[in-house]
């Protein structure tokens, strides 16, 4: 055996990169324990040593040498079952180091087969998940598909590394602009942030470190192409690409496109914005079920309020004595108070309306509570009305044209409609 043992060791060494020290020591303690349960508590202590030049294996209890032959058939059996985990164990520890630094990256592979509603994707000499949560619910695959996705995490288990992939992260999009964009891959252009709502849309804010490069024409490509690969890779997603800037204004405008902002109000300690829009800019700016809106507040890091031009309009006609318990007294407090608007009133907190002179808290709450639900009553009354006259325009025909984004086609009379608004940018 021992000839045999020194040649498999070396072997392992040089081709799998395991510690040769490691796996003789890890035999000696398996030998050792062996030999305990086969001589029992009587032996006393059991020691075993392998010489690391000749392989020669001595085994002691106490002092006396044991020689058997039935505890050299045990040795090599121990020795190859300590042999084989440790191979196992070293094949886990290669795999779990290569993967763990690389998460955050692009990893191409195969599907081989489908568990759960998730995909085992074979990735060069081993496998991982892509579960059913981080798939984008517009992409179906087939067995054999090459399959491009960003690498989520990678965690250790008893049955060796866990590696799970996403096809729904807002990092997949921004690796998928590093390759297709050599701008962003040198560093020349920078993605400033994401936000992804995976098979319907994407917003994509970038800046350039030279002045010379225009980021979002970069991004774009010539005729697009660049975005168009990216679409077609992510299966259709729009992708809307947004000009950042540290003047907040000017990146939420951008961020809300293809609607058009007509003035907005910032409040810079509470991270929200007011934003009005024309009132046929209403719907194209909060977008279907709010994604518009919803993305632009996610990319911008911003609570952002949208309200159409007549809702403002009937807002600012609301006197404080509408308010539900208010009278003249209690309107004249809140004036004194600095709350002239209902709106005011609404977005105040209760510290600040219990400032007012003879207003507690009880009083403070019914007020605030009164003036929200005036607003919302008054609001539904202007969305109800603006409903009815977008649907009358939608029969005259006259609704305006959004500009495409990346993954639309254009409108077919595309070529008459102005650029795209200043800051964004579609193919």
């Amino acid at each position: 055996m021992n000839a045999e043992f020194l040649a498999v060791l070396d072997h392992l060494t040089r081709e799998k990169g395991i510690d040769r020290e490691a796996i003789i020591q890890a035999v000696e303690s398996a030998l050792a324990s062996a030999a305990r349960k086969s001589l029992g508590e009587q032996a006393g202590e059991i020691t075993v040593t392998i010489d690391r030049a000749t392989g020669v294996i001595y085994m002691a209890a106490g002092e006396q040498e044991i020689r058997s032959a039935e505890f050299g058939r045990i040795a090599a059996q121990t020795a190859k079952q300590v042999i084989i985990q440790k191979i196992r164990e070293a094949e886990r520890d290669v795999v779990y180091a290569e993967f763990q630094g690389k998460v955050g990256q692009l990893l191409t592979g195969t599907v081989q087969r489908f568990e759960g509603g998730g995909l085992v994707v074979e990735i060069g000499r081993t496998e991982a998940f892509l579960p059913k949560r981080e798939q984008s619910p517009k992409e179906s695959y087939r067995h054999g598909d090459r399959i491009k996705a960003y690498l989520l995490e990678v965690k250790r288990s008893v049955k060796g590394p866990q590696i799970t992939l996403s096809r729904a992260h807002a990092g997949l999009v921004k690796k998928l602009f590093e390759l297709e964009v050599p701008e962003i891959a040198d560093g020349i252009v920078e993605v400033k942030s994401i936000s992804r709502e995976a098979g319907d849309r994407a917003k994509l804010a970038v800046i350039s470190k030279d002045d010379k490069v225009d980021c979002v024409g970069a991004c774009v490509g010539m005729r697009g192409q660049r975005v168009k690969n990216i679409v077609r890779e992510l299966q259709g997603e729009k992708i809307d690409i947004v000009r950042w800037s540290d003047k907040l204004e000017e990146f939420v405008v951008g961020a809300l496109a293809p609607a058009k902002v007509s003035k907005l109000k910032l409040d810079r300690p509470k991270r929200r914005v007011e934003v009005i829009v024309e009132d046929d800019q209403l719907s194209l700016a909060i977008g279907k079920k709010g994604q518009n809106v919803r993305l632009a507040a996610k990319l911008t890091g911003l609570d952002i309020d949208i309200r159409s031009e007549s809702q403002i309009k009937a807002r600012a006609g609301i006197v404080l004595t509408e308010i539900p318990g208010v009278g003249p007294k209690i309107a004249e407090a809140l004036q004194t108070a600095g709350f002239s608007t209902v709106d005011r009133v609404a977005h105040a907190s209760l510290e600040e309306l219990m400032a007012a002179p003879g207003i507690g808290e009880k009083t403070a709450q019914k007020v605030f509570d009164g003036a929200k639900a005036l607003l919302d009553e008054v609001e539904k009354k202007a969305a109800a009305a603006q409903a009815v006259a977008q649907q009358a325009a939608e029969g005259e025909g006259v609704l305006p044209v959004p500009a495409p984004s990346a993954g639309e086609p254009p409108a077919p009379d595309a070529a008459a409609e102005p650029p795209p608004a200043e800051g964004t940018g579609t193919a």
